[in-house]
């Protein structure tokens, strides 16, 4: 649709594409013509108006063509340089309008351009992402296969266990119904010992009595021969020779013990290859009795610092402390066999006990040697006595196997080897000043190597009691 606009005596029209036409206005040209052809003329000189009037329409004619002639050409011109103009202006504008364009269309590629790097950067970081997650899943996959395989393996290991136990439970019904059997009949079995025991405890306590009876008759019946032999003798030589005669069978506490003495307390004994006899101390209630003491421990009241001499031949009191000495020692274990109790106590009143099935000590000679064999007790899982053998050492001889003189340091005579783990001699050490004492009356695996303790009983007696 062209688009037009009036100039003058025509209208400029400019088509779609931009291109201008000229078209005259025929009503405004007659109008024109008529204005022309009657004013105009009218103002010309006298010459022109003093022609005829045929002629001077024919000049006027002749003008307004020559003056259309002329408004055409100017017009010509004139609308060629405005559509030059306007094309110019149209391409001017054209390039603007592509200028901002390309302008806005840069921006938005560069937009564009973002935007996809963003988005490649985001598909990136998703794809990346998405990898990792592929990744533990199938890692989460193989841990699951794996765990799996793990439970059945589980699963049919406990199926394995549920079957033994039920096995096992099956067995234990008929071991405990066994059991419960042979408790019943051990039960019954104990109701006839129990009543055997009884009878025979009745009969007992009679024969006790009646060998109550016989040991006061036994001493009535020796009071009366020292009667007699006192009435027969003429002096105390025969007196004597039958006292000792009488006497000499109590060789130790043992014997005394079988021969009806089962009260503790100081006897005399005649020990074999000794002229005189010696008073002794008897256990007759620990562990079955007849047992003879020949050390004991439990206040301090005697020195057991002494030297050789006094260890060999003893000393104390029977009734109290006292060593009985390493001499007489000798001469008792030369006898028979002998076994040995160490009765321990510490100063909370716990007690406890070694015991050892052979013990033998040597002669002077052999320095009183140590013999032991077999040991037993609750005084410590190991023996605190050198149970391959040591020599008695005293501050004065010094027997041991170290070059530290053991007696010296630790005081007292003992069986010393490398100093070891015993020493029942030492300095006797009163509650609250007993501990850390390396020279105290210590048992090493009883109440460790320096804790000393309250009071200490050795005693032997023959293995065969």
């Amino acid at each position: 649709m062209a688009l037009c606009r009036p100039l003058g005596l025509y209208s400029i029209c400019q088509s779609d594409r931009g291109q201008y036409t000229l078209h005259p206005d025929r009503q405004k040209v007659a109008s024109f013509r008529e204005w022309f052809s009657n004013d105009l003329c009218a103002f010309k000189g006298t010459t022109i108006m003093a022609l005829p009037l045929k002629a001077l329409h024919v000049w006027c004619s002749a003008s307004v063509f020559q003056l259309e002639s002329y408004i055409v050409d100017n017009m010509k011109s004139e609308m060629a340089q405005m559509q030059q103009n306007a094309v110019q202006n149209h391409t001017a504008t054209m390039l603007e309008i592509g200028t901002n364009l390309l302008s806005q269309t840069a921006e938005q590629t560069r937009k564009l351009t973002d935007v996809e790097t963003q988005v490649l950067n985001q598909t990136s970081r998703l794809e990346i992402q998405l990898l990792e997650n592929s990744l533990s899943t199938y890692k989460l996959e193989k841990q699951l296969i794996q765990q799996t395989h793990e439970i059945l393996k589980i699963h049919d290991k406990n199926s394995l266990l549920e079957h033994k136990i039920l096995e096992m439970e099956e067995r234990h019904k008929e071991e405990l119904g066994a059991l419960k059997d042979e408790k019943e009949n051990l039960q019954e079995l104990v109701y006839r010992q129990t009543s055997i025991i009884q009878e025979l405890e009745k009969q007992l306590t009679k024969a006790t009595n009646n060998n109550s009876v016989l040991q006061k008759q036994q001493l009535e019946l020796m009071d009366t021969v020292h009667s007699l032999i006192n009435l027969c003798s003429k002096d105390g030589a025969v007196l004597k020779n039958t006292k000792r005669e009488e006497e000499k069978p109590f060789r130790d506490c043992s014997d005394l013990y079988q021969a009806g003495f089962n009260k503790s307390g100081v006897y005399t004994i005649y020990i074999n290859n000794v002229s005189e006899p010696k008073k002794v101390y008897c256990n007759m209630e620990s562990a079955g009795g007849g047992w003879t003491v020949i050390q004991h421990r439990e206040d301090g009241s005697v020195d057991f610092q002494r030297g050789w001499k006094e260890y060999k031949m003893g000393f104390g009191s029977s009734s109290g402390e006292y060593w009985l000495g390493n001499e007489f020692i000798f001469a008792i274990t030369s006898q028979r066999q002998y076994s040995l109790r160490i009765e321990l106590m510490d100063w909370e009143s716990n007690r406890a006990h070694s015991q050892y099935d052979r013990f033998h000590v040597g002669n002077e000679k052999q320095n009183y040697r140590l013999y032991l064999k077999g040991h037993s007790g609750t005084a410590g899982k190991q023996s605190s006595l050198i149970l391959h053998g040591a020599d008695f050492s005293t501050k004065d001889a010094d027997n041991d196997n170290c070059m530290c003189k053991c007696a010296l340091m630790l005081t007292g005579g003992w069986w010393f080897d490398a100093c070891g783990p015993s020493n029942l001699n030492g300095v006797y050490y009163t509650a609250g000043q007993n501990h850390g004492k390396l020279n105290g009356i210590k048992w090493h695996y009883f109440k460790g190597p320096s804790y000393s303790l309250r009071s200490t009983t050795m005693m032997i007696r023959p293995s065969d009691f």
